[in-house]
């Protein structure tokens, strides 16, 4: 039987199809690409200016089509940039871990662009749909596995012109002024009259907005740690001796430097994370080690340990504060725990794709925020993964801290671009909350941050080194400090505003439509 000759403008006709297919994968290919483009804006690349590119480039796909549009266009764009931003993630536990976690964030982002879609016909368009990229923000920081900050925009930003705006309103709105001036961009072509502004105002105010450096709690100088490890890779873990030693090692001759005048006293030493895997509480020779480098520093160390508990058997990630006189006096607990690290979620069912998930562990989190008192300053202690999570620093200088110290251990995820994606959170955070920030890792990239987000001094990867500074101690509370939560609620009800008028809007043109 010979089908029927079908009409040369029939939407089933080849030419027709060809003529719909094409625009539609350009458009695809733009969503990647935006994506991309934004992922590249992020450390160890200094190209913060290409994330508002990365944001125009959406808007172009997205603006007046329909949800299910907004959805596929969002899901291309945040695997785009999802993809290569959290490769790192597969270091530990393989692609099990990188392609799922990838996924579910752009899944995450498809739902907010999805939302920018339904909101195209409302007046502003572009101030809603940045208002709806926070709200997703905030999201995703409670949900995939507890939340997932990593991809926060304002993350991609510690040497752009927005990062001041930090002060004000926090990471929520640097996040905002950056997808604000892409979506902007975007506008000039259609109305430059609003979209200049769009543009202008969000780097304005970054330029002008002050941020306190003054050291009005007094000063204090720092030493951080960087021991290394004997080898990169996923079995660091059983080197744990090593590791410990390469700690004290380092800190004894740190102690002969300043003997020699080589180096400044320090008043304070932290050592990163993990550096003493082995329980000082459990195990006298790692106790002994510990003490011997305490005392040849005369200074308090704070040192990361692995700990058992008395009580369950189950391990802490703790940062225990070894006194050269008195040895152990306080804990510091984390809070915040790594999945796919510390933790593995829904671990029987992703043990049904890869037996490596049980190199994830079982540890327990923490719930006190205070830190440490180590000389003339009060020490926000904030672990790692902690520094992705707004509440948990916040909390932390809300305790009366007058300095930040993320001591984080990175040497599990070898060479890939992990360790400077979380240096730039923690140069975030030094503006946030105008406090200066010590960076200890175990093999890098340690860092001394000033309250104004610089990097004065930072060691290599994979390298022991011993960074000394003396940086201001701080006790006033940054606005974004005092606000809280604040400015990403009202942001995000902003946009919630603007979805329910884009629904009533689009339901009045249906029922228009109908009539």
């Amino acid at each position: 039987m010979v089908a029927p000759p079908v009409a040369p403008d029939s939407p089933h006709s080849p030419a027709r199809r060809r003529k719909v297919s094409f625009p539609l994968l350009t458009r695809m290919a733009l969503a990647v690409a935006g994506g991309v483009l934004v992922y590249l804006s992020f450390p160890p690349r200094p190209l913060w200016f290409l994330a508002p590119v990365g944001f125009a480039v959406l808007a172009h796909v997205i603006y007046g089509k329909r949800a299910r549009a907004g959805f596929g266009y969002g899901l291309l764009f945040g695997l785009g940039f999802m993809v290569p931003l959290l490769q790192w993630t597969g270091e530990f536990v393989g692609l099990v871990a990188s392609l799922p976690l990838s996924l579910a964030c752009a899944l995450m982002i498809s739902l907010g662009t999805t939302a920018m879609a339904l909101v195209s016909r409302v007046p502003g368009w572009p101030l809603w749909a940045a208002c709806l990229w926070v709200a997703d923000e905030a999201l995703r920081g409670v949900f995939p596995f507890g939340g997932f900050t990593w991809g926060k925009i304002a993350f991609g930003q510690p040497e752009g012109w927005f990062l001041p705006l930090a002060s004000l309103g926090g990471a929520p709105l640097v996040t905002f002024a950056v997808v604000l001036s892409g979506f902007g961009l975007f506008w000039l072509v259609r109305n430059w009259e609003l979209g200049l502004p769009l543009v202008a105002v969000p780097v304005v105010a970054g330029l002008v907005v002050p941020v306190g450096v003054d050291p009005s709690a007094g000063t204090v100088t720092v030493a951080a740690i960087q021991g290394n490890v004997p080898r990169a890779g996923l079995d660091f873990n059983a080197q744990r001796r090593a590791v410990l030693d390469n700690h004290a090692k380092r800190t004894t001759q740190l102690a002969a430097d300043v003997a020699a005048g080589r180096a400044e006293q320090p008043d304070v030493v932290i050592w990163p994370e993990n550096s003493s895997d082995i329980d000082p509480f459990r195990n006298a020779d790692a106790a002994a080690v510990i003490d011997a480098a305490a005392k040849a520093i005369k200074a308090p160390v704070a040192v990361g340990a692995v700990v058992l508990d008395r009580t369950d058997g189950l391990p802490r990630n703790q940062v225990v504060l070894w006194d050269p006189e008195k040895g152990p006096t306080d804990t510091y607990t984390k809070r915040k725990l790594q999945p796919f690290g510390e933790t593995m979620p829904m671990r029987s069912f992703f043990r049904l794709f890869a037996s490596e998930v049980d190199r994830a562990g079982v540890f327990q989190p923490g719930t006190d925020p205070e830190g440490f008192v180590m000389g003339p300053a009060k020490v926000a202690i904030d672990t790692c993964y902690e520094v992705a999570f707004d509440s948990v620093v916040r909390d932390s200088v809300t305790a009366g801290a007058t300095i930040i110290a993320i001591p984080t251990n990175n040497a599990t995820f070898g060479y890939t671009e992990m360790t400077y994606q979380q240096l730039s959170m923690s140069r975030v955070r030094a503006v946030e909350h105008g406090r200066a920030v010590v960076v200890a890792a175990t093999s890098g990239v340690s860092a001394i941050v000033e309250p104004d987000g610089s990097v004065t001094r930072k060691t290599g990867l994979f390298e022991p080194d011993a960074l000394v500074a003396t940086l201001p101690l701080r006790s006033q509370t940054t606005l974004a400090t005092r606000l809280g939560a604040w400015p990403e609620w009202v942001i995000t009800a902003a946009g919630l505003v603007a979805l329910a008028l884009g629904f009533t809007r689009r339901r009045k043109d249906s029922n228009g439509a109908a009539a």
